[in-house]
């Protein structure tokens, strides 16, 4: 008999938003591993559904090796979205593939995609960085390499961090760059708003709801002008130079390495 883990997206908001696909997977399921048993236990009494809910979440992972053992059909859903993404759904298919088990990812709803569709800003290049670190050494390097990001960044943050995450991104993009802020997605009072980093930290003081933070790709830096390798290799010749030592003085000038090679090695016309 084959053994099945399915991933399962469910609403982020309305409840209305589940594929048929998804309602019958998790009817057909022995079991649904869930994150919040009382917070998933609401989708299932409102689609009428009697599958088992066991608990499965960062802190009980230690549950899922026997979970494996003693079921073959098993469904996994995260509080609100696609599994996996932030979640500990990852490491349950780890170990649910370590087992011969079939993995199965359902499409479905996720935060970030409306988000970033929605927001106005470049969508054909990004990165999706979820959470950031909440301090310490591990935070600073996320942030350093975003000030090295060309493409649009996605991030997730809580509203209690809101503004400190903001303030922290002045610190990288500075106060102009722009980014779209969406929160409370597909309920009652979503909103996406649209403006700057410094205007942000002034308009969201107070902020509720969980946020997508999708921020404007930072213009790359424009490229060094290449030096004249001709005329730089005539005037580093009359300076006395050739042979090795004129192809390292051309590649500290700009070239690259192939290219000093080549006009150091070149017979002068």
């Amino acid at each position: 008999m084959e053994r099945r883990l399915t991933l399962v997206p469910t609403p982020i908001g309305n409840l209305a938003d589940i594929t048929l696909r998804a309602l019958e997977t998790l009817r057909q399921a022995e079991v649904i591993a869930c994150e919040d048993t009382r917070h998933s236990a609401k989708l299932l009494r409102h689609y009428g559904i009697e599958t088992p809910l066991v608990r499965l979440d960062q802190h009980t992972m230690n549950r899922a090796g026997r979970l494996l053992d003693e079921h073959s059909r098993i469904a996994y859903v995260s509080d609100a979205g696609t599994p996996g993404i932030s979640d500990p759904g990852a490491e349950l298919v780890r170990q649910a593939l370590e087992r011969g088990f079939t993995v199965e990812a359902l499409p479905g709803p996720t935060a970030f995609v409306p988000a970033l569709v929605a927001s106005g800003l470049p969508t054909a290049r990004f990165v999706f960085e979820g959470f950031l670190p909440g301090g310490g050494r591990s935070r600073r390097e996320r942030l350093e390499a975003l000030g090295r990001e060309g493409r649009t960044v996605v991030l997730y943050e809580s509203p209690h961090r809101l503004q400190k995450t903001l303030a922290d991104l002045v610190e990288v993009y500075g106060p102009e760059h722009r980014l779209a802020l969406a929160r409370e997605l597909s309920k009652k009072h979503e909103e996406i708003w649209r403006g700057t980093l410094a205007e942000a930290l002034e308009r969201f003081r107070q902020p509720r709801g969980e946020f997508v933070l999708v921020l404007a790709p930072r213009p790359r830096a424009a490229a060094a002008p290449q030096p004249d390798a001709a005329e730089l290799s005539r005037r580093l010749r009359r300076q006395g130079l050739s042979g090795r030592r004129l192809a390292e003085a051309l590649e500290q000038a700009g070239l690259s390495r192939n290219q000093a090679r080549e006009w150091a090695y070149r017979k002068e016309d």
